[in-house]
């Protein structure tokens, strides 16, 4: 288990994160619609995770977003740090009802993201273009190479989700164990 704690004007965030769990998730950020995100992210994944943020969601919900996206980027990469023994590579295609969204990722220690998943308005009172910050905030953080791209889909409330249980499939699949593997990189070091 991982913990990780920041404190700035805006937030007040405690992270706690064990990437070898059962999918177990309390989470508590004061947005509903994001708590909900995360935990498919958690029960996907296979992740136990606790998330408690609070911050300045009067003025919006921009800061707690991408903060909780830092965050908990920070502590998968301590949690999964060198990758040995992992098979590093994961991606998935997941589904749900019309919309359809893929991530491919490698846990490569060279952070960048790749977004295209077109999103406009709101889902209740979630601003669809957080996605990005979370997923940005979260990438840069974990330094993984990230490409998360929306095949098809109407519904934003079913992309939204799509993308993040894509995301939590192919970083289950990236953290397979494989004995094999060692560092798995020809430079041997990640």
């Amino acid at each position: 288990m991982v913990e990780i704690k920041r404190v700035t004007k805006e937030t007040d965030i405690t992270v706690r994160l064990d990437i070898d769990g059962k999918g177990e998730a309390k989470i508590d950020t004061g947005i509903g619609f994001f708590d909900h995100m995360l935990e498919a992210l958690a029960k996907h994944a296979r992740f136990d995770l606790e998330v408690v943020c609070k911050g300045d969601i009067h003025i919006d919900f921009h800061h707690s977003v991408e903060d909780v996206g830092i965050v908990l980027g920070e502590a998968f990469y301590k949690a999964a740090f060198p990758p040995k023994n992992k098979e590093r590579f994961g991606d998935s295609v997941v589904v749900m009802d019309e919309a359809a969204v893929q991530c491919a990722l490698d846990l490569s220690n060279r952070p960048y993201l790749v977004y295209e998943v077109p999103l406009e308005g709101k889902v209740g009172a979630f601003d669809c273009e957080l996605f990005e910050e979370f997923f940005k905030a979260f990438v840069f953080n974990a330094h993984i190479t990230c490409h998360i791209v929306k095949l098809r889909g109407k519904n934003r409330h079913h992309i939204a989700e799509a993308s993040f249980k894509a995301l939590a499939v192919a970083l289950r699949r990236a953290l397979r164990t494989d004995e094999r593997a060692g560092i798995p990189s020809t430079k041997g070091v990640l």
